[in-house]
């Protein structure tokens, strides 16, 4: 069986009465979608409220959906359209940090056996995600939305101008507009080149 058929039964399920089946919609996306809506609102606490209110939202809408896409594809664009709401009306709280690990909740790792748990590595990679984030944060909020949309989720310009209710034609100029600002943000996470770097250097250096 499909996921996306799994879907559409436990919607089912969930508009028969069984709302359990709901929590377990909740629980296949909500990981998938908190990276996405952290870096649109830019804090932590933000994204959370985020969240909770595409799920109750996506609660309250059940009927309207359709089947015709993935549950998470459905949720997806209502958690996208709720972030950019907030942040249009400047209601994030505080700058985003990812020296720590990306979820929703207080989980410890487990021992990072890797090279980049070496302390100089990690401080690096610290460095590194601030001086990213703190680029992002910069960011007018639609452009801003583009490059998270593009370079870090990798939608389609179609998508990314569907889902922001914008012409494909200014979702590109956006992006552009916004890649050049982060450029001259970021050149000292690029090499000697950076300065003569293209989009593809910008999506390599924040991915």
């Amino acid at each position: 069986m499909t996921s996306d058929r799994d879907d559409s039964s436990l919607v089912a399920a969930c508009r028969a009465g069984r709302t359990e089946a709901y929590g377990e919609l909740v629980a296949r996306c909500q990981d998938r979608l908190y990276p996405v809506v952290l870096r649109l609102v830019g804090s932590r606490e933000d994204a959370l409220d985020v969240l909770q209110d595409a799920f109750v939202r996506g609660f309250e809408k059940l009927d309207q959906y359709r089947g015709g896409s993935s549950f998470y594809t459905w949720i997806y664009r209502i958690a996208v359209n709720l972030a950019m709401n907030r942040l249009r009306r400047g209601r994030s709280r505080r700058a985003l940090s990812l020296t720590g690990p990306i979820g929703a909740g207080p989980a410890h790792d487990p021992p990072d056996e890797s090279p980049s748990s070496v302390p100089s590595e990690r401080a690096e990679r610290a460095e590194r995600e601030a001086l990213v984030e703190s680029a992002l944060a910069a960011l007018e909020p639609d452009h801003r939305a583009v490059v998270v949309l593009k370079d870090f989720e990798g939608r389609r310009y179609e998508e990314i101008g569907e889902l922001l209710g914008i012409p494909v034609g200014t979702v590109r100029s956006r992006l552009h507009r916004a890649r050049r600002q982060l450029r001259r943000r970021l050149l000292p996470l690029a090499d000697e080149e950076a300065s003569d770097a293209d989009a593809q250097d910008v999506e390599r250096i924040i991915t």
